[in-house]
């Protein structure tokens, strides 16, 4: 006897392709992302049993702790598609990659080649940089907790965290080339030594920003915007590479790629808030000027000594190349809108 089975393929339609907060935004029909669903529609916006006693002004939400006023705090996306999945996802990658690097340094003693001399200068100009890197931690912190929609805010605790990352590596560093004497050296370096001074009274002004905006403004497009490439452009896979210490741009080699990925984000944020409106592009405009103006002078101290009689034009040249990046998001650098 033959028994004969009859297969028969048939469509299966789900009832909805997405959560109802969501299809609000994409469209009932259209299968979301991960990233939309753990992005869309997610910021509380109503039942707040009380105003924050701390600040009877505000809802413990509130989009008017700005002065940059947006339509849909939803249009401010990232293009990089991070939630927390694809986040941790990309940081365990250049995690293995950064200990892949010390593995190779440490296991043929390239520190122990390097001239006493030479180590003790790059611990000098680079360990006091953990505190601004954690500077950076505490106001990405305070735009998450008090900005508004959550595809503004989301991006800004991962940038958060990446800074405590950018420490952790430098505090490696440090413990790479000497020991746990020039992490308080540094520290020393950073409250007394008067070249830190105006970069560490610029990090200090940034905590008591009360406008969100205007601190991820004042942070993440002018200060890091212009540190990052003198740091670790110029003076790191520049000058300390000609000068033998290329194991130096190896160990922070997270730096520079990160700082690179994350201006993705950034200018994507900056260019359609400063498109909303000509008031919002006043203001995110004379924001961007005044702090890059403010890091410039604190960060010119710096460049003189790590880059010597070279500093003030690799500094100004970081300078141009910032200006010519608002330019290319909409903004006004030049002179004040009016």
């Amino acid at each position: 006897m033959t028994n004969n089975v009859d297969l028969h393929t048939r469509e299966i339609r789900p009832l909805r392709q997405t959560y109802t907060h969501v299809a609000e935004y994409i469209g009932a029909d259209k299968p979301a992302t991960r990233y939309q669903e753990a992005t869309l529609g997610a910021q509380p916006t109503a039942n707040f049993h009380y105003r924050p006693t701390w600040d009877p002004q505000h809802e413990l939400y509130d989009a008017s702790r700005t002065r940059v006023k947006l339509k849909d705090w939803y249009v401010l996306t990232d293009p990089r598609q991070f939630y927390y999945g694809t986040w941790t996802m990309s940081r365990a990658r250049q995690q293995d990659a950064v200990e892949a690097s010390y593995q190779f340094v440490e296991s043929r003693g390239f520190v122990s080649k390097m001239p006493s001399d030479l180590v003790g200068r790059i611990c000098s100009q680079m360990m006091p940089l953990r505190h601004v890197a954690w500077g950076g931690n505490m106001n990405n912190t305070f735009i998450c907790a008090y900005g508004y929609g959550t595809s503004f805010t989301a991006p800004a605790l991962f940038h958060a965290l990446d800074h405590l990352g950018v420490a952790q590596y430098l505090t490696r560093l440090g413990l790479t080339l000497g020991d746990a004497s020039t992490l308080e050296a540094g520290r020393l370096a950073w409250l007394e030594d008067p070249k830190w001074q105006l970069l560490r009274r610029h990090v200090e002004d940034s905590f008591v920003l009360q406008d969100p905006f205007e601190l991820f403004v004042a942070q993440n497009l002018a200060l890091d915007g212009l540190l990052y490439p003198l740091v670790y452009d110029d003076y790191v896979n520049g000058r300390l590479a000609g000068m033998g210490a290329t194991i130096v741009a190896m160990l922070t080699a997270f730096m520079p790629e990160w700082h690179q990925e994350s201006a993705r984000w950034v200018d994507a944020v900056v260019k359609v808030a400063a498109a909303e409106s000509t008031e919002n592009l006043r203001l995110i405009s004379d924001w961007a000027r005044d702090w890059a103006d403010r890091a410039q002078g604190s960060l010119s101290p710096i460049a003189e000594m790590i880059l010597d009689q070279s500093g003030q034009e690799a500094l100004s040249g970081v300078r141009d190349r910032f200006d010519a990046r608002c330019r290319k998001l909409g903004l006004e650098v030049g002179t004040k809108i009016t």
